[in-house]
């Protein structure tokens, strides 16, 4: 479980194919790997990953067909700059809201502009996930807890609007969004539950 508060900016360092699927190995930079453990999980851009080898300042993950098939790690290439967030301990401070790291499905900016200091973006989602994303709930966006301010469909896909302050520009990777850059997207787990309800009490 995580927060979707990016502790940390890291960078793809490796890719390597592993018999049909992929080991990579991010760099984290100093200290941040201190008292990580194997076996540990780490958010990558949103994306649950666990450690399975532990280098100075890296770590290496296996990376499934099935993550490269719903997620953009199937596109990274060495050198592209990553969120990374440790998972959540007890008694950790939940600054942000409840993130499983399990990537719903892949959106992408439609556009951007600035809103006083802030960066106001909006992005594409699949009109299937567009249904779990209200104003004013929540969304993760390659692993970063955002508040939604509008949200709406069009004929071919959803779409929904969050701003940006200059800190979470600073720290996470959404500085280097464009348009059309492709992230992962999480819905708010709550809504998946509250439909998963819905389904039961139906039958």
């Amino acid at each position: 479980m995580f927060t979707g508060i990016v502790q940390q900016v890291g960078q793809v360092q490796a890719i390597t194919a592993r018999q049909g699927d992929v080991e990579m190995v991010f760099a984290t930079g100093n200290h941040y790997l201190d008292q990580t453990q194997l076996g540990d999980s780490i958010a990558v851009n949103g994306c649950c990953l666990t450690v399975v080898k532990l280098f100075p300042n890296a770590f290496a993950a296996d990376i499934s067909r099935e993550t490269l098939r719903v997620t953009t790690l199937h596109a990274w290439q060495v050198g592209d700059r990553i969120n990374l967030e440790k998972a959540l301990r007890a008694g950790d401070a939940l600054g942000g809201h409840y993130v499983t790291g399990h990537v719903d499905g892949v959106g992408k900016v439609l556009s951007l502009h600035d809103d006083a200091r802030s960066m106001r973006i909006r992005f594409s989602v699949p009109r299937l996930l567009g249904k779990y994303i209200a104003k004013k709930g929540s969304v993760a966006v390659d692993g970063i807890s955002l508040t939604v301010n509008e949200a709406g469909d069009e004929i071919d896909h959803s779409w929904f609007e969050v701003n940006l302050v200059p800190h979470t520009l600073a720290v996470t990777i959404a500085n280097i969004y464009r348009l059309d850059t492709a992230v992962n997207i999480e819905i708010d787990i709550i809504a998946r539950y509250i439909e998963r309800a819905q389904q039961a009490g139906s039958t």
